[in-house]
């Protein structure tokens, strides 16, 4: 492993401190070593050393991701759990916030972790795998330690063509409404939808992805084991058998306020734009908006009605620098290749659309409901009586107009709604 594995390697082995998982202070690279990870070595140390991290570093912790950088993962974990291990001289480190890491991490065992996420069908992807996504690098120090994966595929190759739906929890039906066709609309496209399995828009975006048999991920505050909400379950576990369900936290950790706040964040770098379906002005699906235009992605929303308190949120987002969306071949034209455009819109073309414009002027000419003659038509429209009276019968044979004696008047017909404008009853 390049990068981190590199320089946390370098730092063990010039410090005797204890490895996460290992016996008398022999790290699982050592001889004997039965520690996880692709090549064994190195790499398993380092990858337990980040396993027991996760215990240790909330998500989001900027400190703590530059003396991840600066000392990799191995020499890391060193200097927090042995006394001699000189975390003191760590910028940025205080006796208060030592204390807090030293407590969590009396009570980290990575491989027994690393053991609860397999008995479910999971994995501990990190940094420098091959699965790893590398545009969660954009988060500079606040990028996951690792994370808990829980599914068949593969994360790297799925998230390259994602998007994120997400929204209200407390949604009104025609945000869930949004929300399922979104979802359903972007999987029979070829895309992947993420978000975080919450009630409201999450969930709906979720299912509407399932319902259309295609490509969901789960972005959960908790464990990949715990159900969140217990509600969900089911859904919970659709989508794991279905696609995937990760998390930076550790198995059987429980989420908070700030790690749905953080989690976020994940949401927004792991995919190549956001769409917010409707949300108030103080809103954590707008910290995933933010997020998302801070790190260069696309950020839509959809509109809503103005007396709604729920799109409050998605109009201001719109105001800025978000794009209007309605359906998801406007987000595909967004977020996707050149060429994969949406359709024109246009509203219905009505017979009276294809008449040429004399024609045209002469229909328009003659009263709602009396009969006029030729002449009187002629004057309306602007043109000769001869030319007023061809146009006449033309319309007749089409069965706009019809003779009454020697005048004209409109054909009554109770059916045609032709002339009735849009949003008419």
């Amino acid at each position: 492993m390049t990068g981190h594995g590199g320089a946390g390697l370098a730092y063990g082995a010039g410090e005797g401190g204890p490895v996460p998982g290992a016996a008398g202070g022999a790290g699982p690279g050592t001889a004997g070593s039965t520690g996880p990870g692709p090549a064994g070595g190195a790499e398993s140390a380092e990858r337990l050393a980040r396993a027991a991290l996760t215990r240790v570093l909330e998500p989001g912790d900027e400190r703590g991701g530059r003396w991840l950088r600066e000392c990799g993962a191995v020499g890391l974990w060193r200097r927090i759990t042995d006394p001699a291990g000189e975390a003191e001289r760590l910028r940025g480190m205080t006796a208060r916030r030592l204390a807090g890491y030293r407590l969590r991490a009396a009570r980290a065992d990575p491989e027994r972790d690393l053991a609860a996420v397999a008995a479910v069908g999971g994995r501990f992807v990190c940094p420098g795998d091959r699965e790893w996504p590398t545009q969660l690098d954009d988060l500079g120090d606040a990028r996951p330690t690792g994370l808990w994966v829980r599914g068949g595929p593969d994360l790297r190759l799925w998230a390259l063509r994602s998007v994120a739906v997400v929204g209200a929890r407390a949604c009104t039906p025609y945000g869930a409404h949004m929300a399922t066709t979104l979802g359903a609309g972007l999987a029979e496209r070829g895309w992947v939808v993420v978000s975080g399995a919450a009630f409201g828009v999450d969930g709906a975006a979720h299912r509407g992805a399932l319902a259309a048999g295609g490509a969901t991920v789960a972005v959960l505050a908790c464990g990949v084991d715990v159900v969140y909400p217990p509600g969900h379950a089911e859904l919970i576990a659709r989508v794991a058998g279905q696609g995937l369900v990760i998390g930076e936290l550790p198995p059987s950790e429980h989420p908070t306020r700030s790690r749905f706040v953080l989690r976020n964040r994940v949401i927004a770098a792991l995919t190549r734009g956001t769409v917010v379906v409707e949300a108030e002005y103080r809103s954590g699906s707008l910290v995933t908006a933010r997020v998302a235009q801070r790190l260069g992605r696309f950020t839509m929303g959809v509109p809503g009605p103005a007396t709604s308190g729920l799109s409050a949120g998605v109009h201001e987002l719109l105001r800025g620098e978000g794009v209007l969306v309605t359906d998801a071949a406007e987000v595909a034209e967004l977020v996707g290749d050149i060429g994969d455009l949406a359709p024109v819109r246009s509203g219905p073309v009505l017979d009276r659309d294809l008449l040429d414009a004399v024609a045209g002027r002469v229909l328009e000419a003659l009263p709602a409901r009396a009969a006029v003659d030729a002449r009187e038509v002629a004057r309306g429209a602007g043109t000769s009586v001869d030319e007023a009276l061809g146009k006449l019968y033309e319309l007749h044979s089409l069965g706009y107009v019809e003779r009454v004696g020697e005048g004209w008047r409109l054909t009554r017909r109770p059916t045609c709604r032709d002339d009735v404008r849009r949003g008419g009853s």
